[in-house]
C-alpha cells in the first residue's frame, strides 16, 4: 500500500516454490482490467535486479542497526507463514511470478508500513502488525495487497509513465540498459514509490482474492481499514491524496465480497484453524 505508512526488521525467509492453483477456480474471483501496455517501455528483468539490490541494502542496514530478529522470532515466523500460504495463487496474475525468489523481512520499527518490491521482495514493519493489533486475516489482506502491486507490475508501469514525461533518472537508465548496480543507485524510490488511486484499488481487489483463496477471511479488509483510518487521524482528505480514502476502500471491499467469499469458504473447509 504505498501505502500503509503513517509513520521496524525481523528475520529474512526464503519461501518455497508455490504449487499450482486448482484449475477449477481460475475463472472465479475479482475482475480487473488488463495491465497497462505502457509498462513494456521498462525492462522487468532490470527493474527486478535493481529491486533485489535495494532490498539487500535495506536488510543490511536493518541488521547493522540490530533491527532484524532471529529466524525463530514468533512474529517473523507468523509473517512468513501467512505469506507462504498466499503465494500459490500469485501465478494467476503474473506468469513470471513462478520464477521469482520470494523473500520476506520483518523490520522492527514503529512505522505502519509494508511493501513488496518487483520480483517478490517483501518487507513488513512491526509497527503495522503490533500497533494495529492485526489478526492473521488482516495481515493476509495487507500482504496480499502488497504482493498484488508486484504481480501487476505497478512499479514498472509508474516508471514507464515517468519516462513518457521526460523525468526520472532511474527509468531512463533502465531504457538505455544500465546495469543493476547503477539502477539501484539511481532508483532509490523503489521502496517508497507512490502508486495511483487506480493502482491501489486494483491491489485491494487482487489482495483480497489472494487472501480468500488461501483461506483468510476477506471481510477482514473492513476491520483493517477501520483500524487504519483510526490510526491516520488528521490525514488529508481523499481529494488531496493519490490514495483512496478508508471509506472508499471499505466500500470497494464490501462491494466485491460476493466474488471472493465462496473462494474463502471453500479454502477454509480444507484448512485447519490457526491462532488469530
Amino acid at each position: 500500500m504505498r501505502r500503509w505508512v503513517i509513520a521496524g526488521a525481523a528475520g529474512l525467509a526464503l519461501l518455497a516454490a508455490a504449487p499450482a492453483v486448482a484449475q477449477r477456480t481460475e475463472q472465479e474471483g475479482v475482475q480487473v482490467g488488463r495491465p497497462s501496455f505502457v509498462r513494456r517501455l521498462v525492462s522487468a528483468e532490470k527493474l527486478e535486479q535493481a529491486a533485489q539490490l535495494q532490498y539487500g541494502q535495506l536488510r543490511s542496514q536493518a541488521t547493522s542497526r540490530g533491527l532484524t530478529a532471529p529466524p525463530d522470532d514468533p512474529q517473523a515466523k507468523r509473517i512468513e507463514r501467512i505469506t507462504r500460504e498466499l503465494l500459490p495463487y500469485a501465478q494467476k496474475w503474473n506468469e513470471r511470478a513462478k520464477d521469482w525468489r520470494w523473500e520476506v523481512t520483518l523490520i522492527r520499527s514503529r512505522n505502519i508500513n509494508a511493501f513488496c518490491m518487483p520480483g517478490g521482495k517483501i518487507a513488513v514493519f512491526s509497527g503495522l502488525v503490533e500497533t494495529l493489533k492485526l489478526t492473521d486475516d488482516e495481515v493476509a489482506m495487507v500482504i496480499g495487497h502488497e504482493i498484488a502491486h508486484a504481480l501487476r507490475e505497478h512499479a514498472r508501469e509508474r516508471a514507464a509513465k515517468v519516462t513518457l514525461t521526460n523525468a526520472g533518472t532511474v527509468v531512463i537508465a533502465l531504457l538505455i540498459g544500465s546495469n543493476a548496480g547503477e539502477l539501484a543507485r539511481a532508483g532509490g524510490s523503489l521502496m517508497t514509490l507512490q502508486f495511483s488511486r487506480s493502482d491501489e484499488k486494483e491491489a485491494d481487489l487482487i489482495g483480497m482474492e489472494l487472501a480468500a483463496r488461501a483461506g483468510y477471511n476477506p471481510e477482514a479488509g473492513v476491520t483493517l481499514w477501520q483500524k487504519m483510518s483510526r490510526a491516520a487521524k488528521g490525514a488529508p482528505p481523499q481529494w488531496l491524496s493519490t490514495h483512496p480514502s478508508g471509506e472508499t476502500r471499505i466500500k470497494l471491499i464490501k462491494d466485491n465480497l460476493s466474488r471472493v467469499m465462496p473462494l474463502y469458504q471453500r479454502a477454509r473447509a480444507g484448512k485447519p484453524p490457526s491462532a488469530n
